[in-house]
Order: structure tokens, then C-alpha cells, then sequence
């Protein structure tokens, strides 16, 4: 019963929390709320005792790489005259509601459909090392490769715009 309502907590943290990345006009507000959802995220995965892949979402997103944009986010220095006037923002937003509202109506009878607490919805080992090793590395090492090289990207390219401004 505890698990029930640390999940529906935990999801609303999340769910809150990718609101505030999108409604805060400010870079830095916005990912202190990223920050939030990651940590979220990462305490869902330990409902499911995925041990390791709650590990890194800690260490690595929640950590080092919001570090790391953190960082940038301070380094640039971005004051609130910087920023662009955004005046069809609330336009935007209800656009992407009304666009996502179907979504979450299929989301919600997938989620009725699922078995109740009788049945496992992970296999033994789910979310072990050997377990998540095994797939990264022999069937998704090449798109992991290229998310590493788009991050390596974006930070470079931010390191650079920020120099340019100074």
C-alpha cells in the first residue's frame, strides 16, 4: 500500500516538476525543476528495484551532467533583460495540451489494461548490471554513442557562445 502511494507521489513530483521546466522563464529556474523531475525519476526506478539504473539516474543525469549545465547555465550569466519577450507562450502551451491530451487518454487505458499486484511486471534481475550491460552495449552502443556525442556537443557549443558574449 505504501509502494501505491509513494508512486503516485513520486509521479506528481515528476510531472510537476517537467511542468516547471516548461512554465519558468529563466534557464536557471528551469533546470533547478529539471533537477526534480530527474530525482523523481530516479526514486521511480527504485520502486521497480532497478538498483543500478536508479544508481545512474543519481550520479549521472541528476548529478554530473545537471552539474554541468548548471554550470554553463551560471557561467553565461543570463540576466532577465537577456531574455526574449515571449508573448504566445500560453498559446504554445495549450497547443501541446490539446495535442497531448489523446496521448494520455491511450496512456491512461494502456495503464487500466495492466495486471494488478498478482503478477510480477519485471523479470528476476530486472535492472541488474550484467542485465543492463548486456543490452547498452550489444544492442544500443551505437545510438549511446551518439547521445554522448551530442551532449559533448551542446557543451561545447555553450562554452563557446558564452565566450563570444565576453
Amino acid at each position: 500500500m505504501i509502494d501505491t502511494y509513494l508512486f503516485f507521489g513520486l509521479a506528481l513530483l515528476s510531472v510537476l516538476g517537467a511542468l516547471g521546466l516548461i512554465l519558468f522563464r529563466h534557464p536557471m529556474n528551469g533546470a533547478m525543476s529539471f533537477v526534480v523531475t530527474l530525482i523523481s525519476l530516479a526514486g521511480l526506478y527504485a520502486l521497480l528495484s532497478a538498483k543500478l539504473i536508479f544508481a545512474i539516474q543519481l550520479i549521472v543525469y541528476a548529478g554530473a551532467i545537471m552539474s554541468l549545465i548548471l554550470f554553463i547555465i551560471m557561467f553565461l550569466n543570463i540576466q532577465e533583460e537577456d531574455l526574449p519577450v515571449d508573448t504566445a507562450r500560453w498559446f504554445y502551451l495549450a497547443g501541446g495540451i490539446v495535442l497531448l491530451a489523446p496521448v494520455a487518454g491511450l496512456l491512461l487505458k494502456i495503464v487500466e489494461s495492466l495486471p494488478g499486484e498478482a503478477e510480477p511486471l519485471t523479470e528476476a534481475g530486472f535492472g541488474g548490471v550484467k542485465q543492463v550491460g548486456l543490452v547498452l552495449f550489444q544492442q544500443w552502443l551505437l545510438p549511446f554513442e551518439i547521445v554522448s556525442i551530442l551532449l559533448l556537443v551542446a557543451l561545447v557549443g555553450a562554452v563557446v557562445l558564452a565566450g563570444k558574449r565576453g
